[in-house]
């Protein structure tokens, strides 16, 4: 079993990994062009993609929609990231 941060750790880094490979794969836009466009701050941009930060399901579906995906598609590389034993939750 692992500890509770440990896989909030991992989560995060996750969603980082997924939107930093998402970004890089649709022409490498810039954090500071995409923070412009959507109206996210930079900083929490970069934290992000670093694993750093705990981003709000409001920021995660902005950025799968300005990396052209749908959120359900997002969702499914997260998973794939993850692996299919990820849980949060031990029953």
């Amino acid at each position: 079993m692992q500890d509770n941060s440990d896989k909030i750790a991992k989560f995060k880094m996750a969603i980082g990994e997924v939107f930093s490979n998402l970004r890089i794969t649709n022409g490498d836009i810039s954090l500071n062009k995409l923070a412009l466009e959507y109206e996210i701050d930079k900083g929490s941009l970069s934290k992000l993609e670093r694993g750093v930060y705990d981003c709000r399901l409001s920021t995660a579906w902005k950025l799968a929609q300005a990396n052209g995906i749908k959120f359900s598609d997002f969702a499914k590389l997260l998973e794939e990231k993850l692996g299919k034993d990820f849980t949060f939750i031990d029953l």
